[in-house]
C-alpha cells in the first residue's frame, strides 16, 4: 500500500512539472512534443504487446503507466496558438470540443493506470483482450474525432 501510494504521488508530481514546462514553450515546441508523446504511446502499446506475449507483466504493467502519464500531460499541449503549423495532425475538433478532447485524454490516462494494475493478475489472450479494450480502443476514438487520416 505505501509502495502504491508513492508511485501516486510521483505521477501526481511528474505530470504537474511537465504542465508547467508547457505553459513554457513555444507553438513549434508544443507542436513537436505532442507529436512525440502521441507517437512515444503508440511505441508504449506495441512494446506492450510484445511484453504480454513474453508474459512479462511488470513491464506490461510500467508502460502502461508511461502511457497514462502522458495522457494527463498532453492536455495541456494544446492551446489554442496550436492549431496550426508544424505539420499538426490535429483536427479543428479539439478546439471546438476541448471539453470532449480532455475527457477523452483523462479517460485514456485513467484506463491505461487501471490496465496497469489488472495486467499483473491476468496473462495471455486474456490480458491481451483488455489491452484492446481499454489501451487500442482509446487510440481509435480519439483518432476518428481529433486526428487527420494518414
Amino acid at each position: 500500500m505505501k509502495n502504491l501510494l508513492q508511485l501516486l504521488i510521483l505521477v501526481i508530481l511528474t505530470s504537474c512539472s511537465i504542465s508547467i514546462y508547457a505553459d513554457n514553450m513555444s507553438d513549434k515546441e508544443l507542436i513537436k512534443g505532442r507529436k512525440a508523446m502521441f507517437k512515444q504511446n503508440y511505441s508504449y502499446a506495441k512494446k506492450m504487446s510484445s511484453e504480454i506475449t513474453k508474459g512479462n507483466n511488470q513491464s506490461v504493467s510500467d508502460l502502461a503507466l508511461k502511457m497514462s502519464r502522458n495522457y494527463k500531460s498532453l492536455i495541456s499541449y494544446f492551446p489554442d496558438n496550436t492549431k496550426t503549423g508544424y505539420d499538426t495532425g490535429a483536427l479543428p475538433s479539439v478546439w471546438k470540443e476541448k471539453e470532449l478532447f480532455n475527457e477523452l485524454m483523462n479517460k485514456a490516462s485513467n484506463d491505461a493506470s487501471d490496465f496497469a494494475k489488472i495486467a499483473m493478475n491476468l496473462m495471455g489472450d486474456e490480458l491481451k483482450e483488455y489491452q484492446k479494450k481499454m489501451i487500442w480502443s482509446q487510440c481509435k476514438t480519439c483518432h476518428d474525432k481529433f486526428r487527420m487520416p494518414h
